[in-house]
C-alpha cells in the first residue's frame, strides 16, 4: 500500500522481537529503516539484508539506547544518512523480574535505565527534528502492566507507565509543531522475550485474554504501523492497547 513511502523511521532494539517485526512492516509499507541493538553482529547483519530485500535503504546502529551521549550521535547519524527522521519507534527494553521485597537496587535501575531513560535520549534529540520538519510520529512500546502493574514486574510495569506519561507529555509540548506521539500497550506477545516466562504463567494470562492464544510480534507491528501512518493523522497523547482483550 505504501503508507509509509518517503519517511525515515528509527526503531530502538530493532534486531529481533517486536522491533524487527516493526522494522519489516515498515519497509513493507516504503519506510527507509534505521534502527539499534547492543552491538552489530551477524543478527543485525541478517535484518538489515531483509529490510533491503523489501527495496528501501537500512541502516544499523550499535548503540546502548539507554547511553544519551549515544543517542545523540545516533539521531545525528540518521539525519546525515537517510536525510530525515519522520518515525521514532522507542522500543529497547529488558525484564528483571522479581519480587518488590526481594528486587535489588540494581534491577531496579537497570530496567529504568533501559526502557525509560531510552526513550528519553531517543526522544530528547529526535523531537526537535521532527518540530523542524513540523511533522513527526514518536511511538512508545508500552504494556498492559503500565496501566494495571504486575505482582513481580514493579521495576518493569513503572518503567512502562512512564513511557505513557512521557507520550502524553510530548504529544503536548510538540503538537503545535505537527508531531505526534502515542503508545502502544501490549499484551502478552509471543516472542524472545515472553518465551522465558512459567509455563503456569503463560497459561494464565491466555486464561484472561478473550482471544484466548498469546499475540504476535506482527499483530504489535500493525499496530504500531497505524500510528505512525497518516491514518492516525489526529490521534495524539493515546495508548492504544494490542492485548486480545485481557481481563487483568
Amino acid at each position: 500500500m505504501g503508507l509509509l513511502n518517503g519517511k525515515t523511521a528509527l526503531i530502538t532494539g530493532g534486531a529481533r522481537g517486536i522491533g524487527k517485526a516493526v522494522a519489516l512492516r515498515f519497509a513493507a509499507e516504503g519506510a527507509d529503516i534505521a534502527f539499534t541493538d547492543l552491538a552489530l553482529t551477524e543478527l543485525t547483519d541478517a535484518v538489515q539484508a531483509e529490510v533491503r530485500a523489501l527495496g528501501v535503504r537500512c541502516v544499523a546502529y550499535a548503540a546502548d539506547a539507554a547511553d544519551y551521549a549515544k543517542a545523540k550521535e545516533v539521531v545525528s547519524a540518521v539525519c546525515q544518512e537517510l536525510g530525515r527522521i519522520d518515525i521514532l519507534v522507542n522500543n529497547a527494553g529488558i525484564t528483571r523480574d522479581g519480587l518488590l521485597m526481594r528486587m535489588s537496587e540494581e534491577q531496579w535501575d537497570e530496567v529504568i535505565r533501559v526502557n525509560l531513560k531510552s526513550a528519553f535520549n531517543y526522544t530528547r534529540e529526535a523531537a526537535p527534528v521532527m518540530a523542524r520538519q513540523r511533522c513527526g510520529s514518536i511511538i512508545n512500546m508500552s504494556s498492559i502492566v503500565g496501566l494495571g502493574g504486575n505482582a513481580g514486574q514493579a521495576n518493569y510495569s513503572a518503567s512502562k507507565a512512564g513511557l505513557i506519561a512521557l507520550a502524553k507529555s510530548v504529544a503536548m509540548e510538540f503538537g503545535s509543531r505537527g508531531v505526534r506521539a502515542n503508545c502502544v500497550a501490549p499484551g502478552y506477545i509471543i516472542s524472545d522475550m515472553t518465551a522465558k516466562l512459567p509455563e503456569a504463567l503463560k497459561e494464565q494470562w491466555i486464561a484472561a485474554t478473550p482471544l484466548r492464544r498469546g499475540g504476535t510480534v506482527e499483530e504489535v507491528a500493525n499496530t504500531v504501523l497505524f500510528l505512525a501512518s497518516d491514518l492516525s493523522s489526529f490521534i495524539s497523547g493515546q495508548v492504544l492497547r494490542c492485548d486480545g482483550g485481557f481481563r487483568g
